[in-house]
């Protein structure tokens, strides 16, 4: 498994959200746990510095970065206005995966099976 999906399905763990369904885990889920949230979002930081090889596009500003009520607000702003996930990740410095997984959190989408593990939805 290549470090950046391991990035990828720690950000959505941090986000209470199962990695392979997409859906958001229940309340009393460990992942909902605000020491896990902060364990899975400091091990996601640290592997952003890892002497891996860099994949070819740079990662978005935000990357791994808990989500800020300004953030959230600004996204549930643009989702009501009809603006494409891709416009938003690139507003927001998220990648579309992330986008995504905070729409079905915030309960804006459904969750898709995968959803993180989807190639070339970044």
């Amino acid at each position: 498994m290549e470090l950046q999906i391991a990035r990828e399905i720690l950000n959505v763990l941090a986000q209470g959200i199962h990695p392979v369904s997409g859906e958001v885990m229940p309340p009393d889920s460990p992942y909902n746990e605000p020491p896990v949230i902060r364990a899975l979002f400091t091990v996601s930081q640290a592997l952003e510095h890892c002497d891996a090889p860099k994949s070819r596009r740079e990662m978005p500003a935000n990357a791994g970065k808990a989500w800020t009520g300004e953030e959230d607000d600004r996204l549930l702003a643009a989702f009501d206005a009809g603006q494409q996930i891709k416009q938003m990740a690139l507003d927001l410095g998220r990648s579309r995966v992330a986008v995504e997984a905070r729409l079905v959190k915030l309960g804006k989408m459904e969750g898709r099976p995968g959803l993180p593990l989807r190639p070339g939805h970044q």
